[in-house]
């Protein structure tokens, strides 16, 4: 489970506003990849936190509730399709990752960095920091951005079903199942698709033609 070890760290070196950092939807055929930072008050509890992939739904929507009531700071941000598919996926989570601490409202001396990169050909992580793999298991304030992050990401895609109803955005989020391949076949590509993702399947569908 998720402790403060990392964040007492960061305060023993000196830093006073350790932030924790991470995205969701780096992985899906459809949508932006979203990334948040969360400084939480020193030694915080939150009873259920943890990796958000490890966290049911209804406890994800109410661990979102308190985190965002009990952080000192956090904030939100994301890439979209478009911008994913010009400057690849490492880059985009990374400029995600980055506009999240800079959208702080507390600014982050120090910034704990799920995974184990900072910097694409593109963009970088350019506030202190160290990366975490597997940080969200590791780092409360990680763990409290990776539900931040989950829950706005699952929240767009569940309105997004609302404007394409064809792809059913709601039940997978925009990944890649067979019943979300199976409404490309039928319907093609729309606005929220990662072009770039696509390229295997639309190779495949041109030899098939």
């Amino acid at each position: 489970m998720p402790g403060w070890e990392l964040e007492e760290a960061a305060y023993g070196a000196g830093y006073a506003a350790v932030c924790g950092v991470d995205e969701a939807g780096a992985g899906p055929l459809a949508g932006p990849v979203y990334a948040a930072a969360v400084i939480l008050p020193r030694g915080l509890t939150l009873p259920y936190l943890n990796d958000s992939k490890q966290v049911a739904e209804k406890r994800r929507e109410a661990l979102y509730e308190q985190i965002q009531k009990q952080a000192l700071a956090w904030a939100v941000a994301s890439v979209g399709a478009e911008e994913i598919d010009e400057i690849d996926i490492l880059n985009a989570r990374i400029r995600a990752m980055q506009m999240a601490i800079d959208g702080l409202g507390t600014p982050a001396d120090y910034a704990l960095i799920d995974g184990n990169r900072d910097h694409g050909s593109r963009c970088a992580i350019v506030t202190a920091h160290e990366t975490v793999v597997k940080g969200d298991g590791r780092s409360v304030s990680v763990a409290a951005a990776s539900i931040l992050a989950k829950v706005s990401r699952d929240r767009f895609m569940t309105a997004a079903a609302a404007q394409y109803p064809r792809y059913g955005f709601d039940r997978h989020k925009g990944y890649g199942t067979q019943a979300h391949y199976a409404a490309l076949e039928a319907h093609g590509p729309c606005p929220l698709h990662r072009r770039s993702f696509l390229k295997k399947w639309e190779a495949g569908r041109g030899e098939q033609g």
